[in-house]
């Protein structure tokens, strides 16, 4: 994915936005790949799962992610584990980012392609998936509750075209 990155996506890119200079064209800084597990207020059992899963996936170790403060409302009180996220940057970013757009998203029931609404406003994409057992580690027997995750795409693109034409051109399947 990296060499596509260098011999296709750059050439690519600085001809459409006119770059100068090959270190302006837009690059993939991290992916951040994030669990939200609001269930585990109730039962603690499932960060753990959630853990494994995210190593399965991922290939690297999870951190988990604990509540900031006690929301009453929600039966939830200070610094309990409420998720769990890895962050994913060089060669480990790239076979990720490859597993996912060749493997993943196929995978993903009545798939039309990705929405191109995800963008923050400065280049990064956020996609949401229902369920993590798209990705072929997961071993759908051991599933207890199917889980949705959130992975996050910081680039270095300054706008939302940017960031888009960097995602495509890596092979990112937006909707038409």
């Amino acid at each position: 994915m990296r060499q596509r990155y260098v011999k296709e996506a750059v050439p690519a890119l600085t001809k459409q936005f006119d770059f100068q200079n090959p270190m302006q064209v837009p690059r993939l800084q991290k992916i951040v790949v994030n669990m939200g597990l609001g269930a585990a207020v109730a039962n603690p059992k499932i960060i753990d799962a959630a853990v494994e899963e995210l190593r399965a996936i991922t290939g690297q170790k999870p951190v988990v992610t604990r509540s900031k403060k006690a929301i009453a409302s929600f039966k939830l009180r200070a610094n309990l584990p409420i998720g769990a996220m890895v962050t994913l940057r060089q060669d480990r970013m790239w076979e990720f980012l490859d597993r996912l757009i060749s493997l993943g998203l196929p995978r993903v029931r009545d798939f039309k392609g990705v929405s191109a609404k995800g963008f923050d406003g400065h280049g990064n994409y956020t996609l949401g998936l229902k369920e993590q057992i798209i990705f072929p580690e997961v071993d759908y027997d051991k599933i207890d509750s199917v889980k949705g995750l959130n992975i996050s795409f910081v680039t270095t693109a300054t706008n939302d075209e940017e960031g888009r034409a960097l995602l495509r051109s890596l092979g990112m399947p937006f909707r038409a």
